[in-house]
């Protein structure tokens, strides 16, 4: 079964969320990190996200993995996350929940193969067929404007439909892209949670809460343009994750 993005509202994956042997969860403005898997925090891989398509094995708590955009384990209870702005989250669970992955996804890592990546990974010893993955919050269409030029190269680039690719004049759906691989590299069934980074606005500003939902990076850089006292967003990145539940 695959969902649409009106099927899911939330921040959280149906998909994930049947799985009783994993836990995850994307972060927010108000969570940057989402609450249910703080009391994982201290088992966190240490890494350094490039935008490149390097998958890594994590085997143990607070591992070095150096530079990369794709992580793996097998092992219960260590939390697997990326950090994103405006790219994308996407979350990845085993049926059975017998291994985890997680991605981060920009315009580079789509157009490079980090979701082939990940896939290859997984069919290394198991099967897509037999994973679900979930898209997390990220830029949507409705914002998303870029070069005629980098909507010429991901044409040029990917054996997708042209419209599906860029669905208005110079914007990128980096989500609808994202899905159609997933489905090109046969995951059993893939879900939306949450919405566009850049516009999404918080339902609950009215009591003292965020503006926005999400921290956006775009966004960010917009309000710098016009205000240049207006902090960055380094430490201010929400993180998006998976583990399988210890024992």
């Amino acid at each position: 079964m695959f969902l649409t993005k009106s099927d899911v509202m939330s921040d959280m994956s149906t998909l994930l969320s049947q799985i009783p042997a994993v836990r995850h969860g994307f972060g927010s403005k108000e969570a940057l990190l989402p609450e249910s898997l703080q009391p994982y925090s201290a088992t966190l891989p240490e890494k350094k996200q490039v935008h490149g398509v390097r998958i890594v094995d994590v085997m143990q708590p607070q591992q070095a993995c150096g530079e990369a955009d794709g992580f793996y384990t097998e092992q219960p209870g260590i939390l697997l996350t990326v950090f994103t702005a405006d790219c994308l989250p996407i979350v990845f669970s085993h049926r059975q929940g017998k291994a985890v992955a997680v991605v981060h996804a920009g315009w580079r890592g789509l157009l490079n193969g980090i979701i082939e990546q990940m896939a290859a990974r997984i069919n290394q010893q198991s099967n897509t067929q037999d994973w679900v993955a979930s898209i997390g919050p990220a830029i949507g269409a409705c914002c998303y404007e870029v070069s005629e030029e980098l909507v010429i190269e991901f044409r040029r680039g990917l054996d997708l439909p042209p419209t599906l690719i860029s669905p208005s004049y110079r914007h990128l759906d980096l989500p609808a892209i994202a899905f159609a691989k997933l489905t090109q590299a046969g995951f059993s069934a893939v879900d939306f949670a949450g919405s566009c980074t850049l516009c999404t606005q918080n339902p609950r500003h009215e009591l003292s809460a965020p503006k926005f939902k999400y921290t956006s990076f775009r966004r960010n850089s917009l309000q710098r343009a016009r205000d240049p006292q207006i902090p960055g967003i380094s430490g201010r990145n929400q993180q998006s994750g998976i583990l399988i539940l210890p024992a």
